[in-house]
C-alpha cells in the first residue's frame, strides 16, 4: 500500500509518546562510552556495534504513522509520497509492518512493534543483545534501531516456511478445559524432576522455531532463523522437540502432522552430523530421540502457559485461551507414551 501523496508524516503525541532513553538500549551506550574512554576489548569475537534507539513509542492500533516517523529517520533520503508498506498479520506476539521504496523490497526496513505487556514473557534487553550476537556470526538480518515499545531491522529475502515445507529431507541439513492449579502445579514438579535428568546439554538456542521464523532462500539454497525475543541458553532438546511441536501449526494446529518416529531420526541424523562433522551411530540418534520427545512435553506446558498470559493482556486477534486448552490436551494425550521412553542401553 502506497503512502498518498498528500499525507504528511504526523508527529502528534497521539501517534508518538515520547519518552525516556529506551533501557533496551543502554548495555549498548554503555559499551560505546567505555569504548570512548579507551578500554581494551576483551579477546575474542568482536561486539556488535550500538544501534540507534529512538525515544518513540508507536501506537499498536495505528501503526502507520509511527513506522513512517521511523523511517524519515533511518532513511532520510526516501520520499515520503513513495514510501509502500505491508502489514504481516502470521505472529501472535506482536505486530510487523514492511516499509520500501522499490517493487522488489531490495531495501526494505521491517517496523515490529511488541505486543501489550509482552515484557511479562520477554527480556527485551536480551532479545536485542540475542540478535546483535547473531548478526556479529552471520545468522539474522541487520538490526537498524531500536524504540521504546519495539525494533526495526533488515528484511530478510526468502520463503517464509509453512507445515508442508519443514517436513522436506533437503531441507533437514540446513536448518477441553484448562487444568487447575494444583493440577498444573503438579506437572510443573515432575517436569522439574525428571527432564534434568536426561543429560541433555545446555546450548544457545532459538526457542520458537514455528514455521514463518525460518527463512528458505532458494536462490542461495538455504534457511535463516528470525525473531530472536525467546532467544537464550537452554536444553539443547527443548529447542528441538518445540520445533517438531510447531510441525502441528498455530492458527489451525493438526498434531497429525507431528513429525513420525522415522522423519524424527532422519532429522536427528542429519542435526548430530552436522553438529559433529562425522557420521554418527544409532544410538546417539535414538538418545537424542527420547530426550527430545520428553522435552517436547515442557513445550507443550511452556507455550500453554504463555497463551493464558497473552488472553489476558495481548491486544492481537487470536483466541490464545484456546490455543492453551489445545496445547495442554496435547501435553496430557501424549504424557503416558513419552514417559514410557526408555533412554538406550
Amino acid at each position: 500500500m502506497a503512502v498518498p501523496p498528500s499525507a504528511p508524516l504526523p508527529c502528534s503525541p497521539f501517534y508518538l509518546r515520547r519518552q525516556a532513553p529506551c533501557p533496551q538500549c543502554s548495555w549498548g551506550m554503555e559499551e560505546k562510552a567505555a569504548a570512548g574512554a579507551g578500554c581494551r576489548e576483551p579477546p575474542g569475537p568482536p561486539r556488535a556495534a550500538a544501534v540507534p534507539c529512538f525515544g518513540i513509542s508507536v501506537d499498536q492500533d495505528d501503526i502507520l504513522p509511527g513506522a513512517l516517523h521511523l523511517i524519515r529517520e533511518l532513511r532520510p533520503h526516501w520520499k515520503p509520497q513513495q514510501v509502500r508498506t505491508k502489514r504481516f498479520t502470521d505472529g501472535i506476539t506482536n505486530k510487523l509492518v514492511a516499509c520500501y521504496v522499490e517493487e522488489d523490497m531490495r531495501d526494505c526496513v521491517l517496523v515490529r512493534v511488541y505486543g501489550e505487556r509482552t515484557e511479562l514473557l520477554v527480556d527485551r534487553e536480551s532479545e536485542v543483545r540475542n540478535f546483535q550476537l547473531l548478526r556479529a556470526h552471520g545468522c539474522a538480518p541487520k538490526l537498524y534501531c531500536t524504540f521504546q515499545n519495539g525494533l526495526c531491522y533488515e528484511y530478510m529475502r526468502g520463503m517464509a516456511l509453512g507445515p508442508e515445507h519443514i517436513r522436506e529431507p533437503r531441507l533437514f541439513s540446513l536448518s477441553a478445559d484448562v487444568p487447575e492449579v494444583e493440577v498444573l502445579e503438579r506437572e510443573l514438579a515432575w517436569l522439574k524432576e525428571h527432564l534434568p535428568q536426561l543429560d541433555s546439554p545446555v546450548v544457545f538456542c532459538h526457542n520458537d522455531l514455528l514455521c514463518k521464523n525460518i527463512i528458505y532462500d532458494s536462490t542461495k539454497g538455504h534457511v535463516r532463523f528470525i525473531d530472536y525475543e525467546y532467544a537464550g541458553y537452554n536444553y539443547q532438546a527443548f529447542d528441538i522437540g518445540n520445533h517438531f511441536n510447531e510441525f502441528a501449526g498455530v492458527n489451525e494446529v493438526d498434531y497429525c502432522r507431528y513429525p513420525a518416529r522415522e522423519t524424527q531420526l532422519q532429522w536427528l541424523r542429519y542435526y548430530l552430523q552436522a553438529q559433529k562433522g562425522m557420521a554418527v551411530t544409532p544410538r546417539e540418534v535414538e538418545r537424542l530421540y527420547v530426550q527430545v520427545n520428553k522435552f517436547a512435553l515442557a513445550s507443550h506446558f511452556f507455550w500453554a502457559l504463555w497463551a493464558l498470559i497473552q488472553s489476558q493482556f495481548s491486544t492481537i486477534d487470536f483466541n490464545f485461551l484456546r490455543y492453551a486448552v489445545i496445547r495442554f490436551n496435547q501435553y496430557f494425550k501424549v504424557k503416558p507414551q513419552v514417559s514410557a521412553l526408555e533412554m538406550p542401553k
